[in-house]
């Protein structure tokens, strides 16, 4: 990236946590933990809650004994991508090159913008003060002339802050920090490079190259020693094509119910097809994940030749795909399915291995998105995925 570029990084603050307080409006200012079921996993927290050590991919039933006092809510993943959507329009309002990394971060390339906007510290002000006008939810951003610098500048002005950190500025900033803070280091990597002595930014960046490639490999020893010295030659890459949409669930109890199973299997399917379709997208492979009770993970997938998105055909793979792994009576801890190899919907030749019956399918699953749209997810579902004790209390 050249020395006169803008690069922001823009990084929501608690993103989850905060637009669950806004639906939650009783819960502001208390700790508040997003992930439910003692055997989950923690998602979010906001910043009371942080302050007893909770952070995410933290085990719910840990968290809560950290925090006895904390309320725990479960996610709402369609409210998190209808409020994600939102902010990203308002990043595009201030230029085209925005690079989502996630629901709640973007790198956005404002170099084009400063005429019509201001410098980089007065566009950032700018969104920052837009996200919380219309969205009420804060968010930081690191400003720098790299994608690299800039995601580092905006962790280290978290919450609700702006740090900008020009080019002369650069190499102050980045070599006093640990070594753990440069992309692609691991925790292999780190363990690798405290046993050489490496503890700081400064220690690789003073380092021999040939001493790094030896010590860790041709291309990781090259992509460290250069941006120890801030060589981060990427540009800001807009649209880019999203890789996977998966849906996965931890069960509070294990399951060896094979129906059961299959009910699970099938909610889980469409919940990720249903975003898939969303995005007039289609996917070319379909993946299983199934975690056992002693936490032991197996992974199959299948792969065909044009591109799907229907629940039901995506589901006869993933229901294919577990049936293959003869398991039966197995104890069942977490269930995945992803959507992979995806591909832009518009103009695809559609699979028609069912027939004419096929099309039937997609006119019906169509109807089916569109009640959802209108309606709201549960509106209408298959009939395997409708409990019979839920049925008869909506007819009371």
């Amino acid at each position: 990236m050249r020395e006169h570029s803008t690069i922001l990084h823009v990084d929501m603050d608690a993103f989850f946590a905060s637009v669950s307080e806004l639906d939650y409006p009783q819960y502001q200012g208390k700790p508040l933990v997003v992930g439910a079921g003692a055997r989950g996993v923690v998602l979010s927290a906001n910043y009371q809650a942080r302050k007893f050590g909770i952070r995410a991919a933290m085990p719910v039933a840990r968290a809560q004994r950290m925090a006895p006092t904390a309320i725990f809510i479960p996610p709402n993943h369609e409210r998190y991508s209808e409020v994600s959507r939102k902010v990203m329009e308002i990043f595009f309002e201030f230029t085209p090159y925005v690079e989502p990394l996630s629901l709640d971060e973007a790198f956005l390339d404002v170099t084009g913008s400063r005429r019509l906007f201001g410098t980089g510290r007065e566009i950032a002000q700018a969104i920052r003060k837009r996200v919380f006008e219309q969205e009420k939810i804060t968010c930081s951003v690191g400003i720098s002339n790299t994608k690299f610098i800039a995601k580092l500048a905006s962790g280290r002005c978290k919450p609700n802050g702006v740090l900008e950190i020009t080019p002369d500025r650069v190499l102050t900033f980045l070599h006093p920090l640990p070594v753990s803070e440069i992309w692609g280091v691991g925790p292999k990597t780190n363990e690798e490079l405290q046993r050489l002595g490496l503890r700081t930014v400064s220690d690789i960046a003073n380092t021999p190259l040939e001493t790094l490639k030896r010590a860790l490999g041709e291309n990781a020893g090259v992509s460290l020693y250069e941006l120890a010295w801030a060589r981060d030659y990427r540009d800001v890459v807009p649209d880019a094509p999203e890789k996977s949409i998966s849906a996965a669930e931890t069960f509070s109890y294990d399951l060896e119910d094979q129906e059961e199973i299959f009910r699970e299997l099938l909610r889980l399917t469409e919940r990720a097809s249903h975003r898939l379709r969303k995005r007039d997208l289609l996917c070319k492979t379909v993946s299983l994940k199934v975690r056992f009770s002693d936490f032991s993970n197996v992974t199959r997938s299948k792969t065909v030749s044009l591109g799907i998105s229907g629940t039901h055909e995506i589901y006869e793979i993933a229901k294919d795909l577990f049936l293959a792994l003869k398991i039966a009576g197995s104890r069942i801890r977490l269930l995945g399915v992803g959507l992979e190899n995806l591909t832009d919907q518009s103009g695809a030749v559609h699979q028609l291995e069912l027939g004419e019956r096929e099309v039937g399918w997609r006119e019906a699953q169509g109807a089916i998105d569109r009640a959802i749209e209108r309606f709201g997810r549960g509106s209408v579902r298959p009939a395997r995925l409708v409990d019979e004790s839920e049925s008869s209390d909506e007819l009371e």
